[in-house]
């Protein structure tokens, strides 16, 4: 049933522990005695993705009766002091908001962060919660390139500062905390191995092909630099199970926290507000034991490659299909392209042309009925998602979701004219003017290097893709070459509609 706007208090009730009982009964709260509830999970990189994915399903787990698997959340960056702050003043709590394609909205109230531990402010009690026995599972959401893994050879190259910091200071023996996520780990499985406690499970969230390895390759890699000892330890001993998730979660607004004072009673420093849709599908490796997260909507397969290449080559690849072409075209919202017959043509073509005929069958899954469930769940007035927050660190996103599926169409001589069209309206959206003037959003890690690539199409037509810290071989690819020109040519003198509309 929809609801429609019910009539909130006078004046909205503040979460805290103190006041759950007195929300309105619109807002699902825990029933739960929180005080039993038992950190067995750490986090690292506490964000909305998390608050409305892992942690949810914690929640569950806990209103089940489990009380052995709250979650103790850590923030490592100077900027997670926010969050510090906000649950900090809330007990731990907070609302999520989830939305249906047709606007139909429920909130729940999250009770699953028994505590939130900020590394900076002390970085002893991380390495005391990481080393307790009862910690059996440590997982990230630290972004692509907290991982330090080079896309073109998979070895361990750290970018971080954070992570450069940590193996700096180790080689120059100054004893300093760990600053970086890969630094608290290793530090934390040092002290488990010499009090001889079974090591925790390392279990990445982040949207990156094998998940799972990278995590491994990216900790061992780092142990192997401070103990040779410890890099082989962890790679005998540690398991990584891979993992693929999915939610779309916006980030939270001024708009998000008014409605969520205004519709649902709450005065909430920083609410979640998501789509109603979720999965998590997880190899079921871990040998501490886990939640039973199968009783709680979590998919536990033998297999999770099937299901991660699906989603980050469909959905997370046309993400990036749409917001380059859609920002240039002067739209800022995702609801606001995939409403526009023209965008959801070219989605779905290169959805079916170009990505499909890439994946392996999928266990359960119709891959042109997945299609269409992304093409209405992106075009969800209600989520309200932009465009903006799709191409951030565009350097780490292409390579990862789109790259792959240029590689292998390239390999079996099949069409890539859609996933070039992206790439050339990337180089052009990092020239800074979308079509009618505006500024483009531009934010990547690697911008100075982007910019200096795209300067160079001036004199060569091409040069972008020689971009080797992108691309890596693949730029110097005849055909890919001479498409990515061409498509570059069409958006130049045609612009964004009128190049989708010219393939047909």
């Amino acid at each position: 049933m929809r609801l429609s706007s019910p009539a909130a208090p006078v004046a909205p009730i503040t979460l805290s522990a103190g006041t759950l009982q007195r929300l309105p009964a619109a807002v699902t709260r825990p029933a739960y005695d929180r005080a039993r509830v038992r950190p067995g999970i750490v986090h690292l990189g506490v964000g909305n993705f998390h608050r409305a994915h892992e942690a949810m399903f914690v929640d569950r787990l806990l209103a089940a009766g489990d009380a052995d698997w709250g979650i103790s959340g850590v923030g490592l960056l100077p900027h997670d002091a926010a969050m510090r702050d906000a649950l900090a003043a809330q007990d731990g709590l907070y609302t999520l908001v989830t939305v249906t394609p047709d606007g139909t909205e429920s909130a729940r109230v999250i009770g699953a962060l028994t505590e939130y531990l900020f590394a900076p402010d002390d970085p002893e009690a991380v390495q005391a919660r990481l080393s307790d026995p009862a910690t059996r599972i440590v997982s990230l959401t630290i972004t692509e390139g907290g991982y330090g893994i080079d896309e073109r050879t998979g070895a361990f190259v750290p970018q971080d500062a954070g992570t450069l910091a940590d193996l700096d200071d180790a080689a120059h023996g100054r004893g300093t905390p760990p600053r970086s996520a890969l630094g608290h780990l290793a530090a934390a499985l040092a002290r488990r191995r010499a009090a001889g406690i079974a090591p925790f499970t390392v279990l990445s969230c982040d949207n990156i092909p094998g998940n799972g390895g990278v995590a491994r390759t990216a900790l061992s890699g780092f142990a192997d630099r401070l103990d040779p000892e410890l890099g082989a330890w962890i790679r005998t001993n540690v398991a990584f199970p891979p993992s693929m998730v999915d939610r779309i979660t916006p980030v939270t607004t001024d708009e998000t926290r008014a409605l969520v004072r205004e519709r649902f009673g709450v005065d909430d420093r920083w609410p979640v507000r998501s789509e109603d849709f979720v999965q998590w599908v997880l190899e079921d490796r871990f040998p501490l034991g886990r939640p039973a997260f199968d009783t709680v909507g979590v998919q536990l397969v033998d297999d999770v490659e099937p299901y991660e290449l699906m989603k980050l080559r469909l959905l997370n690849a046309s993400h990036q299909a749409m917001s380059y072409l859609g920002i240039l075209a002067g739209a800022t919202m995702v609801h606001e392209v995939c409403a526009d017959p023209l965008f959801r043509t070219f989605l779905r073509g290169y959805m079916h042309q170009e990505a499909v005929p890439t994946l392996r069958p999928v266990p359960g899954i119709d891959l042109d009925a997945y299609g269409e469930q992304l093409l209405a769940r992106f075009g969800s007035t209600a989520v309200r998602d932009t465009l903006a927050r799709q191409v951030v660190d565009g350097s780490d996103r292409i390579p990862t979701f789109l790259l792959p599926v240029v590689r292998e169409r390239l390999a079996t001589g099949g069409s890539i004219a859609h996933a070039v069209l992206v790439l050339a309206a990337w180089s052009v959206f990092l020239e800074g003017v979308a079509e009618d003037g505006t500024p483009t959003p531009v934010s990547d890690r690697r911008l100075a290097l982007l910019r200096a690539a795209v300067a160079a199409e001036a004199a060569e037509p091409g040069a972008f893709l020689d971009c080797t810290e992108v691309f890596g071989d693949l730029g110097r690819d005849a055909r890919l070459r001479a498409e990515f020109v061409a498509a570059r040519a069409s958006l130049r003198t045609l612009g964004a509609r009128a190049s989708i509309a010219a393939l047909g």
